[in-house]
């Protein structure tokens, strides 16, 4: 049976033919030894055909094609030109050797050609591909190389290519830096309270918060000069009163040290530094929730903004969470309680990072487990949703929440929950409305975009002089006089009509009221009376419209006749 082995290479798909080959004598190590040895390996392996790609555009679209295991139409037609035909109801003489399973098993079924991907073929290809530019003519030092680095930064690029929007790395570095901040803010808001204690320690009783502390020990400063005239910027600081003559009334009688003045202006610069970070921390949360209403609108809505982020920053990436099975997802953050666990022979843990949602905490510790096994359920359809819907929308997010809540209130109170198929097709409901609210909202603007740009264009050409609508009756009017008679004559026809139609309303009411026999005779007697007068007066109204007409005509009649005389 003769074997062909099809090469994608950078610049076209090629096709060869090995000769001499056993099916028993296929040893891989002597093909091995032999490829190297291009004497050799061109008695056996023989170039049959080689289509070369249209452009570099081409090349990638092969390649992705290739790769994804599909064959695409110019491979199929290269194929079927260039391999012997088959007789119908007869089995080849020939199979095909290919680098991947994947696309041999797709040629397979839509071509009938028997391919063969194994040991054997692959370093066959081997050959071919350090021989390759010995085989193709005219092919100059370098082309293919530039080819194939080509080809590869580009199909590189491609598969690279995401939506700016949607990058999952943003969200990962937010949150490390977060938590560091969170770390430093209360190291450094720690030594804020030692260093300032040792001149005011009552300070650190009369406010707990440490950014409130900071500020504080930056605007006292010196506890010596702290007045009541300062009652109204601690007033401001604190939000309270009370707490600042507290303080006030507790610098007066502190117990601490003096401490010189450049004592206090590091004191003083620390406490700034200590703000600035928790300033930063605030705007540092705000973009990671709007990063998480981009990326993972779903997941946060479920579970907060920053334990969604959690959980993608453990997995390494949302596409990665959203590979992760639900049993998996429960247990991330905990790994090592896990492992000793199963060293130990232990109980298992229940829950890893997804102990910090607010469900669990206001779930018995009973049913603690439950809720962390329900809610990695719910957390695992939220992130493939997020990762595979190309739409941005919080509404099967909002609705997998309600679930959870039901879920709660199950094990609580023993209230029944929905099912999941109704609640999902609530949820594609709602995007579907809203869907139809955007295209409806486009079409409104879009018609009222068309409404303005016509008004601009008529006020722009009234301002360059072009005549309106409303000037083309008086064109009409200064046109031919043969128009006028025209017109009259329509004008005079719609009368006649009217007084028809009048006539013929007036006699059926008169039929009505006198009833049927002698009196009908009457009222159409009458009627046809009344239709001749109006003939009668129609005629003499045309003959008095056109008097010169008639005047003219018997002018000409008596030239004529003294003519003829």
């Amino acid at each position: 049976m003769a074997l062909y082995i099809l090469y994608e290479a950078a610049s076209g798909y090629s096709l060869f033919e090995a000769h001499g080959l056993d099916e028993i004598g296929q040893n891989t190590e002597a093909v091995r030894n032999s490829v190297v040895d291009l004497n050799r390996f061109g008695k056996v392996v023989k170039l049959v055909a080689f289509n070369p790609f249209e452009s570099a555009l081409d090349a990638l679209n092969q390649c992705n094609a290739i790769s994804e295991g599909q064959m695409t139409d110019e491979l199929r037609n290269f194929l079927e030109l260039t391999l012997p035909k088959v007789k119908e109801g007869k089995k080849p003489k020939f199979s095909l050797g290919v680098a991947e399973p994947k696309i041999g098993s797709h040629i397979y079924e839509v071509t009938k050609i028997p391919c063969q991907s194994n040991e054997f073929v692959l370093e066959l290809l081997r050959g071919v591909r350090l021989h390759f530019d010995r085989y193709i003519e005219n092919l100059k030092p370098g082309d293919l190389e530039k080819a194939q680095l080509g080809l590869g930064h580009s199909y590189s690029r491609a598969k690279v290519k995401f939506n700016v929007n949607r990058v999952d790395n943003m969200v990962i570095q937010a949150i490390f830096l977060l938590d560091t901040l969170d770390k430093d803010i209360n190291s450094f808001s720690m030594r804020v309270r030692e260093w300032y204690s040792w001149h005011f320690p009552e300070l650190v009783k009369i406010v707990n918060d440490n950014y409130l502390y900071a500020k504080v020990a930056k605007f006292v400063d010196d506890k010596s000069e702290l007045s009541e005239d300062k009652i109204t910027g601690l007033t401001d600081i604190l939000g309270d009163e009370d707490k600042a003559k507290e303080i006030v009334e507790a610098a007066k009688a502190s117990m601490g040290q003096d401490l010189s003045p450049i004592d206090l202006i590091n004191v003083k610069q620390f406490a700034q530094r200590v703000m600035d970070l928790s300033e930063y921390r605030k705007k540092l949360y705000d973009y990671l929730v709007t990063k998480m209403s981009d990326i993972a609108p779903n997941l946060a809505a479920l579970i907060g903004e920053v334990v969604g982020a959690r959980l993608i920053s453990h997995a390494g990436s949302l596409t990665n969470l959203a590979k992760c099975p639900s049993s998996t997802l429960q247990i991330l953050g905990a790994e090592k309680a896990l492992f000793r666990a199963l060293k130990t022979r232990g109980n298992t843990p229940k829950y890893g990072l997804i102990f910090h949602s607010s469900f669990i905490g206001r779930a018995s510790a009973r049913n603690k487990g439950r809720m962390a096994r329900y809610l990695a359920n719910k957390c695992s359809i939220a992130s493939r949703i997020d990762c595979f819907l190309e739409k941005n929308t919080t509404a099967f997010g909002e609705k997998l929440r309600e679930q959870v809540e039901e879920r709660l209130d199950f094990y609580d109170k023993g209230v029944a929950p929905r099912k999941n198929i109704e609640v999902m097709k609530a949820a594609i409901e709602n995007v579907q409305n809203k869907d139809t609210e955007m295209d409806t909202e486009k079409g409104s603007t879009e018609s009222s975009v068309k409404k303005s740009k016509k008004k601009k264009s008529k006020v722009e050409a009234a301002e360059d002089g072009e005549p309106m609508e409303e000037d083309k009756p008086a064109a009409v009017t200064n046109g031919d006089a043969s128009e006028e008679p025209k017109t009259e004559k329509k004008k005079k026809k719609k009368e006649k009509r009217k007084l028809e139609q009048e006539a013929g309303q007036e006699d059926e009411e008169q039929a009505a009221e006198n009833g049927n026999g002698v009196n009908g005779v009457n009222a159409e007697e009458e009627t046809v009376k009344k239709m001749k007068k109006k003939k009668k007066k129609s005629k003499d109204e045309d003959t008095q419209d056109l008097p010169a007409a008639s005047e003219g005509k018997k002018k000409k009649k008596k030239s004529r006749n003294e003519d003829d005389e």
